[in-house]
């Protein structure tokens, strides 16, 4: 007899198969059982009838717990009123019961679902967020290789940073200093000249000690960088993507998005064009909404919140002070004072998504700008070699995973959208 998933049940109305998962909830009217079961691909109902039953079955069936692995045996069946299936079981054994299951029903406070994270991740609304997530990794991927990206690998274990190294976690290397990655930028920029546009994707290192809902300190970033690119191609490539992967949310994850109450209608305007304002503009604007940022200041938490809340799709912010941005930006060429980049902002008091910028091409104004921002000299020689041997005007951007998955999601806090949530306070289990 055919092993089947529950996303594949509508195959098989009226057969026989096997089921394999886990009992998520239970309840028990009379002579019949009602089991939700999970098998991973999704939820199903499986009935259990006394008449169907032998008395053995039916007094076994009275063991049974949350989170109790079973095989069952039944035929498919439509549900008489809803878009769903039942399986009515005619023989079941039990893989294990599970013990007295600590995460129920009622209100349980953070640090207690944290410590519990390995258990939680069980939970239907877990179960969507990730499921969402996957969706979100798939369409990166997907749009990467369909607009000529190739993935290259960067290392996670450096010898230098990418803005400085006050946000960088240092280990010891062979009695050498070295730092977890916080960015696989500057190597993915030496892989252009081999093959034009490429991509990375996996975890970075932040050892910044923010408590925000936004913050983590170990997340998962996609960078991507494009060869003969300038800002507004780069830009152009960012709005392609996050437009690709939230239309295969939209497509794929339905069920999801309802069971996590989602509102749709703000992740249905993105097929509209984004919103672009430059940084000056953005000062202005957060002024009148009553943020005392100043002119030259980077925006904050507060300012993105307050600023994306005015807004029914993602913002690009552009041009930002170059003397609050990293060394590698170029210029604009109309005001030497800003940096040719932007971040984007996700809609609904997300704020920053991406950031991105077109590089600075040229050999001495990047050895220059080294200086500048006194970095060590010897680190960056292999980085200032590649605007000797070919260089190109190009540009580039990272997203990080986690606050996109918060954004489409509805999530409040980044710690539900990654699996095991690395914060200050956390690092178990």
């Amino acid at each position: 007899m055919e092993h089947v998933l529950v996303k594949n049940l509508s195959n098989f109305i009226g057969k026989e198969v096997t089921l394999n998962g886990w009992v998520a909830n239970f309840r028990s009217s009379g002579k019949i059982a009602f089991w939700q079961i999970r098998d991973g691909s999704g939820f199903i109902q499986a009935i259990l009838n006394t008449n169907e039953l032998s008395k053995e079955q039916w007094k076994e069936a009275q063991k049974v717990t949350l989170e109790t692995s079973v095989k069952l045996i039944g035929k498919v069946a439509k549900h008489p009123k809803k878009d769903e299936y039942e399986l009515q079981v005619s023989d079941f054994k039990y893989y294990q019961i599970a013990e007295e299951y600590p995460i129920g029903k009622k209100e349980h406070g953070v640090d207690f679902l944290m410590d519990n994270r390995h258990l939680w991740l069980r939970s239907l609304r877990q179960w969507s967020i990730q499921r969402v997530r996957d969706t979100l990794i798939q369409a990166n991927y997907q749009y990467m290789r369909d607009n000529n990206f190739l993935k290259i690998d960067s290392p996670i274990l450096t010898p230098n940073a990418c803005e400085g190294t006050t946000e960088l976690f240092e280990i010891d290397y062979f009695d050498n200093k070295a730092y977890l990655s916080q960015s696989g930028q500057l190597y993915l920029e030496s892989a252009i000249f081999a093959h034009n546009r490429v991509y990375d994707f996996g975890p970075v290192f932040r050892a910044e000690k923010s408590k925000t809902r936004r913050h983590l300190t170990e997340f998962w970033m996609m960078d991507a960088e494009m060869a003969f690119s300038d800002l507004n191609e780069n830009m152009k490539v960012q709005e392609e993507l996050i437009r690709f992967m939230v239309k295969k949310v939209l497509e794929n994850n339905r069920a999801d998005l309802e069971i996590l109450e989602r509102d749709i209608k703000p992740l249905e305007n993105i097929t509209k064009p984004f919103y672009k304002i430059t940084h000056q503009e953005a000062v202005k604007k957060l002024q009148k909404l009553g943020s005392d940022i100043k002119d030259g200041d980077d925006l904050g938490a507060d300012d993105e919140t307050l600023l994306t809340k005015e807004y029914d799709n993602p913002i690009f912010v552009t041009n930002y002070p170059a003397k609050i941005k990293a060394f590698y930006m170029k210029r604009n060429i109309k005001d030497d004072s800003l940096a040719e980049c932007s971040d984007l902002l996700a809609p609904e008091g997300y704020g920053e998504i991406i950031g991105g910028s077109q590089r600075e091409d040229d050999y001495d104004i990047l050895l220059q700008r080294i200086k500048e921002h006194k970095l060590p000299l010897e680190e960056f020689n292999w980085y200032l070699d590649l605007r000797k041997y070919g260089s190109v005007p190009h540009g580039g951007f990272g997203f990080g995973l986690e606050r996109i998955v918060a954004w489409v999601c509805g999530v409040t806090h980044v710690r539900e959208t990654i699996p095991y949530p690395r914060t200050i306070n956390r690092l178990r289990p």
